[in-house]
């Protein structure tokens, strides 16, 4: 199968999923709408989940490139990590497949898949991680922190605001506040 019929496919299965969920959306509709034949679209993947997970790992992989762009070493690490949360925030708004990734919905509506779901919402870490080392190459953030850890948990902290959003305007105000004290701390200047 050549590359441009594979991601009009994958573009409209997107589109599919995003619509009406996993379960609502039909191979018959996605073919329909990629303008191929249903058997083209078992040529892409072998069965709707894997034609699934091959749409969240194309998302996700986007949303990580797009939020990469941002990250300058140049830049004080203190503030590529509020504009690297500004760029998650505002891509997460417009792709809710990788937001229902993130917040864990995919692995419950698919659960034999959550292992290779949790593969795909681990990518998101990367930047923040890759921003955490240009923190402490700057001198910004200490030399002692554990990485991948605490990318983990900044990774976290931006879901958890994702889940109550009452708007925009609220969930940009959540994640500087929760970003400023994550930055700095609990305690009195």
């Amino acid at each position: 199968m050549d590359a441009a019929k594979k991601e009009c496919i994958l573009v409209e299965a997107a589109r599919a999923f995003a619509r009406f969920g996993f379960k609502k959306a039909s191979i018959d509709e996605i073919a329909r709408g990629a303008g191929v034949a249903k058997g083209t679209v078992y040529l892409a993947a072998e069965s709707k989940e894997e034609l699934f997970y091959q749409v969240l790992y194309r998302e996700t992989r986007a949303w990580q490139a797009e939020c990469a762009r941002v990250i300058d070493p140049r830049v004080p690490a203190d503030r590529l990590l509020a504009d690297l949360l500004e760029t998650a925030m505002k891509y997460l708004e417009t792709r809710p497949l990788v937001r229902e990734l993130l917040l864990g919905e995919t692995s419950r509506a698919l659960p034999g898949w959550a292992e290779r779901f949790g593969e795909l919402a681990r990518v998101g870490r990367t930047n923040v991680a890759e921003v955490l080392r240009v923190g402490i190459r700057q001198g910004t953030f200490r030399d002692d922190l554990e990485v991948e850890t605490v990318a983990g948990l900044l990774q976290d902290f931006h879901l958890a605001a994702q889940v109550n959003r009452a708007d925009r305007e609220d969930l940009a105000r959540r994640a500087r506040v929760g970003l400023d004290l994550v930055l700095n701390g609990l305690r009195a200047r």
